[in-house]
C-alpha cells in the first residue's frame, strides 16, 4: 500500500499481510533491489485504480452536474461531474494537480495541469 499515492509514489510503502497487518516498511522503492522494485510495482498497481486524465475532449454544459468525456492513460471514458467542489487542487497554493471525483466516487487525477493540451486547460479554467 503507498502511503503517499500521488504525491510521492515511490516513496513510503508498506507491505501488508493477508490479515492487514503491516509486516514491513520500504521508505524508497529505489533501495530495494531491482527484480523486487518490478514485483512490487505490479502488486501495487493491481491494487489502486485511479485514471490519470489525459485531455478533456468535452463536456455536455459548464455548468453542473454536467458529463466529461475524457482520454485517461486506461482509454476514453465519460463520467458525470456533480459540482465543482468535485474538483481539488493538489500540493499547496499553486496545485498543478487535480483531484476529480466522479458521481459514483471515482477519482481521476490530472497529474500536472500545465501538460495538458489548450482545448483541454480552458475547458478546465471554466470550472476552477
Amino acid at each position: 500500500v503507498r502511503a503517499f499515492p500521488i504525491q510521492a509514489p515511490e516513496h513510503g510503502i508498506s507491505l501488508l499481510d493477508a490479515d492487514g497487518h503491516e509486516v514491513a516498511w520500504v521508505e524508497a522503492l529505489a533501495e530495494v533491489p531491482q527484480p523486487m522494485q518490478d514485483l512490487l510495482r505490479e502488486a501495487m498497481q493491481t491494487r489502486e485504480f485511479m485514471p490519470q486524465i489525459e485531455a478533456l475532449l468535452s463536456v455536455t454544459s459548464f455548468s453542473t452536474p454536467c458529463t466529461w468525456q475524457v482520454r485517461t492513460d486506461r482509454g476514453e471514458t465519460s463520467f458525470v461531474l456533480r459540482g465543482e467542489e468535485d474538483i481539488r487542487r493538489l500540493g499547496g497554493g499553486s496545485g498543478t494537480s487535480l483531484l476529480i471525483t466522479d458521481s459514483h466516487g471515482i477519482q481521476f487525477l490530472v497529474r500536472d495541469l500545465t501538460a495538458l493540451d489548450r482545448d483541454s486547460r480552458k475547458i478546465l479554467d471554466r470550472f476552477l
